[in-house]
């Protein structure tokens, strides 16, 4: 809510609920509600009203909730009551006297109420706590899942297109902190992609505010032509896809991430088929995730307009690709790519993936919204000074390690010189006692 403006008063926690109380008079209940239906980890969301957990509060609550026109005439309605703590009286016996006081509120109205606890017009929640009651007619369906960054990072295969910005948020709603990868093919693609990719972008980082995300383009141009100029025509989009599977690798190892999410639906594209997919990581070693494999087009469709990505996906624009062949392969055999792969070398190949993911742009999106765009040069400095800093830190601990020792052995050396001079004097005083001799005391 924080980075949402939205102003509260206090956000605390009790037996399975999250509780957010309001600024009395703001009048904002509905926009916090919006904030924190757009929450991963939260099932739903419910503006109450509250008042104490005694029977005569709460139903009289649930009166005048009912006779301020919830229930209009002709209505039926249900109470829905649950308790947690001791109270008096059970759940069942709670709603029973809560609808005896929305009878009696709205018979006085002349609005002629009737019960239905099969399937009412209107319902009436109550959920009685120890001390506090809340009295709620909306339950706003959340999101689900689990809060971002509780199932760890992966990298996501980001384009323009709908699919892979709904894979990124089904994957950020099982708990994923994503780092987007796009696979820039300008000029063999429209150049404007990168646009569609950051709005994008944005929308999904806005299901997860308060966090520093951060976007990769990485420039593929380079690597396609040295594939158009020595693979078979028909291979190119296998090789294409089994690249960019390589290159998200090279940036997982790097930002230590533990995925890569792809928006891959079975049969959709050509490179999206069974024999395909298999061909495009033979012989590969990497964790892929692929959330969309078993959707339909339109339950993709669906999600991207409930997400707000797909008006952005499907703004007008230019060719997605001018390489892709007119027949390509869409039946590989399974060592197809690491044959193709031959004909320049896959040293060659991968050493040009590690310079694109060097040259990458790195688009860091801040907490409060603004986008800083970082090219390599700028990232190279930026590594350098960090690289720098932690040197210097490093050395500092070096340093207070070796004074701590240094304490440490003098110290040890000091008890140890005491330790000797304790037992020369008890030696010297057993040979004294043992001699019959008496010290004597000398002064000057």
């Amino acid at each position: 809510m924080d980075s949402r403006h939205v102003s509260y008063k206090d956000v605390r926690r009790d037996y399975g609920r999250i509780f957010v109380d309001a600024e009395e008079g703001a009048g904002n209940i509905g926009e916090i509600a919006e904030a924190v239906s757009r929450v991963f980890g939260v099932f739903s969301v419910s503006p109450a009203a509250v008042c104490r957990s005694s029977k005569e509060e709460i139903t009289a609550l649930c009166a005048e909730i009912a006779a301020a026109g919830y229930i209009g005439a002709g209505e039926t309605f249900a109470v829905r009551a649950r308790r947690t703590g001791n109270h008096p009286f059970t759940s069942n016996e709670m709603a029973r006297f809560c609808g005896d006081a929305i009878w009696r509120a709205l018979s006085e109205k002349g609005l002629e109420p009737a019960v239905d606890l099969t399937s009412p017009d209107k319902e009436i929640f109550v959920e009685i706590r120890q001390k506090e009651s809340f009295v709620y007619t909306k339950i706003i369906k959340g999101p689900g899942g689990f809060p971002v960054g509780t199932q760890g990072k992966m990298v996501a295969l980001i384009s323009g297109g709908i699919d892979s910005p709904v894979a990124v948020w089904l994957m950020m709603k099982r708990g994923v902190d994503v780092v987007p990868v796009f696979m820039d093919n300008t000029p063999y693609a429209d150049p404007d992609t990168i646009s569609r990719v950051l709005d994008n972008a944005r929308v999904l980082f806005s299901w997860a505010p308060g966090r520093r995300h951060v976007v990769y383009s990485v420039p593929h141009a380079e690597y396609m032509e040295k594939v158009i100029e020595n693979c078979h025509l028909k291979s190119r989009c296998l090789l294409c896809k089994r690249s960019m599977f390589k290159a998200a690798d090279c940036i997982r190892r790097r930002i230590k991430a533990s995925g890569i999410i792809t928006g891959s639906s079975l049969g959709q594209v050509a490179s999206q088929t069974a024999a395909n997919m298999e061909a495009e990581i033979y012989g590969l070693s990497m964790p892929l995730y692929h959330p969309l494999l078993s959707y339909d087009k339109q339950e993709i469709v669906d999600i991207a307009r409930m997400i707000g990505t797909y008006d952005i996906s499907t703004r007008p624009s230019g060719p997605d690709c001018t390489i892709v062949p007119e027949k390509p392969e869409v039946k590989a055999a399974f060592d197809l790519a690491v044959r193709e792969e031959a004909l320049i070398g896959e040293e060659i190949l991968d050493e040009m993936i590690r310079k694109s993911v060097d040259d990458a742009v790195v688009y860091i999106f801040e907490k409060d919204g603004t986008i800083i765009r970082k090219g390599p040069e700028e990232r190279k400095n930026s590594e350098e000074r960090k690289n720098n800093e932690e040197r210097k830190n490093n050395e500092e601990r070096k340093n207070n390690e070796e004074r701590k020792n240094s304490e440490e052995r003098k110290n040890n050396e000091e008890r140890k010189n005491s330790e000797e001079r304790k037992e020369e004097a008890w030696e010297l005083k057993e040979d004294i006692r043992k001699s019959g001799l008496k010290p004597i005391l000398v002064s000057g």
